[in-house]
């Protein structure tokens, strides 16, 4: 599916952002609100050096209106040799939703890449302490993959009773998985009440967070002027806003 992408694509060319072309392959209805979509990735994963980081993104275009739209999601999974990932759609009303929907094998979407890193945390963090929902879990579990022997605890925003079937990678030994049903500042009020006595030092802590981006924004305040975490120690994402529809990040 071939995209105009207007001047926010012009933008992204100035900032030297790489464009590629995705092919479905296969589609799987994990719940009836979220759907995971297999591609080939038309030379990406070759093009980043074969080596991809944890939460690694894309921006993803789609048309509605007459007028393209990007949306930025996580990758799954990637195979640098097959040439194959995953993405998956938290599914609501957008366009980004609509064509997840209706997305069948042989359909093609537009990407660019232009944004996406990773810095690991030095000194390495004894517990991983992880805030996110449905948007984010891709890259929630990605980072769970990428320290394998850390342990993590995770609040988790929900929305739907279907959430409790969403694929977290949890190794019981090692993770602790907190769920929050979204109302208000619930998750919010919660990290607040249950994290500090997780952080320990301030400078060893390490926090990963990706939720809306109101959350993150209160988070991250708290998080840093509360808590006293070093910059460096805390990774916070706005990966959606309230009407805008869920992606990753929203920035």
């Amino acid at each position: 599916m071939a995209v105009g992408k207007g001047w926010e694509g012009v933008v992204l060319k100035l900032m030297r952002g790489k464009d590629f072309t995705f092919t479905v392959t296969r589609t799987e209805e994990v719940t009836e609100h979220y759907r995971r979509i297999h591609f080939t990735d038309g030379g990406l994963l070759a093009a980043a050096g074969g080596s991809p980081h944890p939460t690694m993104w894309v921006r993803v275009w789609f048309e509605g209106a007459g007028r393209p739209h990007q949306r930025a999601y996580t990758l799954v999974d990637p195979d640098p040799r097959a040439g194959t990932f995953a993405l998956e759609f938290a599914l609501h009303e957008g366009v980004a939703s609509a064509w997840a929907r209706a997305a069948e094998p042989g359909d093609t979407v537009d990407a660019t890449v232009q944004g996406t890193g990773f810095t690991a945390p030095e000194p390495a963090p004894e517990r991983l302490l992880v805030i996110g929902d449905a948007a984010s879990l891709p890259a929630i579990n990605s980072l769970l993959d990428a320290f394998p022997r850390t342990a993590a605890t995770i609040w988790f925003e929900t929305q739907h009773d279907s959430d409790a079937e969403l694929p977290v990678r949890l190794d019981a030994d090692r993770h602790e998985l907190r769920r929050v049903a979204r109302d208000g500042t619930a998750l919010v009020d919660r990290v607040k009440a249950e994290l500090p006595e997780l952080v320990g030092d301030p400078s060893s802590a390490y926090v990963w967070l990706a939720c809306d981006t109101a959350t993150t924004r209160a988070l991250t305040s708290y998080l840093r002027k509360d808590l006293a975490l070093p910059r460096q120690r805390v990774n916070g994402l706005g990966y959606w806003r309230a009407g805008a529809g869920a992606g990753a990040p929203a920035a």
